[in-house]
């Protein structure tokens, strides 16, 4: 066999070794994904009043939806956690029932729906390590409809019920 040939054949034998290589790491890689995920969500429950509440002063700080004051929050048990598809970013998706009082001045003073509850869901973001919130909110929509509305961008990751995993 001439040199071209060994060569050939040296650098099939690598890339066959290094296939079985990368199979034979992968259930490393998914153990270790688990435990990140287990890590973020234990941290996301210890975490999760003071995020709510930084959650509920960005979210009114925005002035939308505009003419209405944010009230009160009520946030549910629940979260369902879903993964940025470009960023790979680990996100927790909260349903939320949202009271709002109009503005004087703002021009809902006369509007009958102002006092109704708005369903939504808010968005918590974990990166590097901990968790965080920039106040984003899916008005009208729960996760799971938030999750199927953002489908080319979100994967669903967990769902953890109050009291049990899944």
């Amino acid at each position: 066999m001439g040199n071209a040939q060994w060569l050939i054949v040296t650098m099939a034998v690598a890339a066959l070794l290094s296939v079985g290589a990368v199979w034979a790491l992968r259930p490393v890689r998914l153990a270790r994904g688990a435990e990140r995920l287990a890590r973020a969500q234990r941290d996301f429950h210890r975490q999760r009043e003071q995020i709510e509440a930084k959650f509920i002063d960005l979210a009114a700080g925005t002035g939308k939806p505009r003419g209405l004051r944010w009230s009160d929050v009520h946030f549910d048990d629940d979260v369902l956690y879903v993964r940025d598809r470009r960023s790979r970013c680990l996100k927790a998706l909260v349903a939320i029932e949202v009271s709002f009082e109009a503005i004087e001045g703002g021009g809902m003073e006369e509007v009958e729906a102002v006092s109704m509850v708005r369903a939504a869901t808010a968005e918590f973001l974990h990166d590097n390590g901990r968790w965080m919130t920039d106040g984003r909110v899916y008005f009208n929509l729960l996760p799971s409809a938030t999750v199927k509305y953002l489908g080319s961008d979100l994967e669903l990751v967990a769902e953890e019920h109050a009291g049990s995993r899944i």
